[in-house]
């Protein structure tokens, strides 16, 4: 499995988890976060090795269609850089600075 896409679905995951159904949840963490083969997570929810397969893949993109729709992920990541690029040119304003790591202790809370 590529690591860019499990990367990739794991930070969707955490953004859009609360929208998927139970089942949905369970599976693509148990595929991406957890690293279960398919046949195990068919083995623990007692259905085929195609089921889980069909259901990850219908899944992702759920979580790509959200992305597309919300932005959330990519507004996270851009916000992220934003901040980086500030405290880097601004090293010397100690208010900005702190304004900064709050503005980023408030992301990473949610």
């Amino acid at each position: 499995m590529e690591i860019e896409k499990t990367n990739r679905m794991n930070a969707l995951f955490e953004f859009y988890a609360t929208l998927l159904t139970e089942k949905q949840m369970n599976y693509v963490e148990l595929y991406y976060a957890d690293d279960y083969s398919l046949a195990e997570i068919a083995e623990e929810y007692g259905v085929t090795r195609q089921a889980v397969y069909d259901n990850i893949k219908r899944t992702e993109k759920v979580l790509e269609s959200y992305e597309t729709k919300l932005h959330m992920y990519s507004d996270f990541i851009v916000r992220g850089e934003i901040f980086d690029e500030l405290i880097k040119n601004y090293v010397d304003d100690s208010f900005l600075i702190e304004k900064i790591q709050i503005l980023k202790g408030l992301e990473d809370n949610d």
